[in-house]
Parts: structure tokens; sequence; C-alpha cells
């Protein structure tokens, strides 16, 4: 018959498996990590199978941190993007993305051949996910917005009644010497409608400031600051007519930061606005590549 000595100075530790971790403190410390490596990678999968699981109120602000701190260097702290660097703007319809994993991916990945990096392997698919919460907060959910105005008297407004489209263009047809308002109702909020066309003035974006430019021969030049760096500049003028310029040849250049739009304070009634704001927020698309 065979028996066990159960001694305590027996060296069959049989019955105590927890003992080998005791004598070997390396290999507890090692299954440890990798148990906790484990249940890292598990958790993230399951977020990507099953959606963002990382999505309360308290997510969201947890991400707006950490992109306050890293991703605003490029896409700004309001998350509108800047054309100067090509960070696209995060507010509204995503071109590289069109669900949560996709999001999710981008930020652990980053995106080969542009200055968009992969997160830090040191942060957290928790975190990572409570990023993917906040950029997703930032577009607003048309469902959740009841307007006054009608979106159909709104679209006859802006057909019939405004020189809207010698300037902006809507699903390719219009002009191009003003934002394209395709997707308007993505990218800003119905008050921030209402602001654009009350007081366009408040918040031009770079791409909109007016450029005038004098060359060493005294030839004029006036358009769009298309794009600016320490050596050249670009202008498109209200032709449509786009000219480059290097800097050493310009005898000047000058920088005029309010808006060419004109207010339409009191060209339309209280009613007017509020059914062009309803049919400009209802220019929208999917999220989609």
């Amino acid at each position: 018959m065979l028996t066990l000595d159960l001694k305590p100075n027996s060296k069959n530790f049989s019955s105590h498996p927890s003992k080998h971790f005791l004598l070997c403190p390396r290999l507890f410390l090692f299954c440890l990590y990798f148990s906790l490596c484990v249940l890292q990678l598990a958790s993230g999968a399951f977020a990507a199978d099953a959606g963002n699981l990382y999505n309360t109120i308290f997510d969201v602000r947890a991400g707006n941190k950490y992109f306050d701190r890293q991703c605003s260097r490029c896409h700004g702290i309001d998350a509108r993007g800047d054309d100067e660097i090509g960070a696209p703007d995060l507010t509204g319809r995503l071109r590289r993305a069109n669900t949560t994993a996709g999001i999710f991916d981008i930020l652990r990945n980053g995106v080969p051949g542009t200055a968009m990096l992969a997160l830090n392997p040191d942060v957290p698919d928790s975190l990572a996910w409570q990023v993917v919460a906040y950029i997703e907060s930032l577009s607003s959910d048309p469902a959740n917005i009841d307007l006054p105005g009608s979106v159909s008297r709104g679209k006859e407004l802006y057909n019939e009644n405004t020189d809207c489209a010698e300037c902006h263009m809507i699903a390719g047809l219009g002009g191009r010497t003003g934002p394209d308002l395709s997707t308007v109702g993505e990218r800003l909020h119905p008050k921030q409608i209402s602001s654009a066309l009350i007081s366009p003035d408040e918040e031009v974006a770079p791409r909109w400031w007016t450029m005038s430019i004098t060359d060493q021969d005294g030839n004029f030049y006036q358009g769009h600051r298309m794009s600016e760096d320490s050596f050249s500049l670009r202008i498109m003028d209200v032709k449509e007519e786009l000219y480059s310029f290097p800097k050493n040849t310009l005898k000047e250049w000058n920088i005029d930061k309010a808006s060419t739009m004109p207010s339409y304070q009191g060209k339309f009634t209280a009613s007017e606005l509020e059914d062009i704001i309803a049919f400009l927020f209802s220019l929208r698309g999917g999220r989609k590549l």
C-alpha cells in the first residue's frame, strides 16, 4: 500500500502546491504578470466585440482629460482639427473609422504615412476606450435635439433668398470660396450655426482668413489663405484661382482675420433664421471611411 510522508520536514509538497510558488518567487511573479497580461488582452478584445464598455460620463471625462494632455497638441483643445498640419476635425464625420472598434484600432495602431501615431503601449486599454468614448461624445446626435424650424422651408430660403451657394458647396454644387456645407450638421451644433449666420466674425478658421499680397514687381493679389509655412504661402481668389508664392519674392503680405461672409442679422425674421438653421443642421451623413 502506498503511503505519503506528511511530516513537516517532508519533501513531498503535492498536497500543498502553493508551496512551490513560495519556494520559487520568480515563478510566482512570472505567473502573476502573465495572468494580468491575459486579462488585459481579454478585456480589450471583449470590449471590441461587445462595443465600448467604458462609456459612462465618468469615462468620457477621463478620456477628455487624456485628450487635452496628449491629443489636443494637433487636434486642438476643441478637437476641431488643424488644417495647417493635416490633423482632422474629430467633431463630425470620421474619415478613417466608421465603428467604435475602428476608432480604438486607430488609437492603438496609428495611421501609417501620417502624423497620427499610436498611443504609448503603456497606456491601458481601459484608458484608450475612454478616449474613444470622449471622441464619440463630440458628435451631436440629431435625435436628441429638437429644433423649432422647418427643414423644407429652410432649404427653400437657402436656395431662393440667399447667395450662399456662390461661396458654399452642398453635395458638389456651389462655390469653393467658403466652407463646404455638405455635412455641416455633423461639424456644428445648431447654436454654432446660428452664431455663424448672425456673427460670422466671432470664429474664423485660419483657412478662411484673407491675405493681401504685393510682390516685388508691385503686382497685387488677394484671396483666402489656403496654406502658409516659413518659406511660402498659397491663396485662392474670388474667381477660385490658386496662387503660390515663395516668400522671398514678395514685398509684403497682410492678413485680415475677419470673415468675408456677411451677417444675416436683420435680413431674415427670427422664424426664417430658425428654418435655415434647421436645414443646415439636417445636412449630415453617416460616420464612414
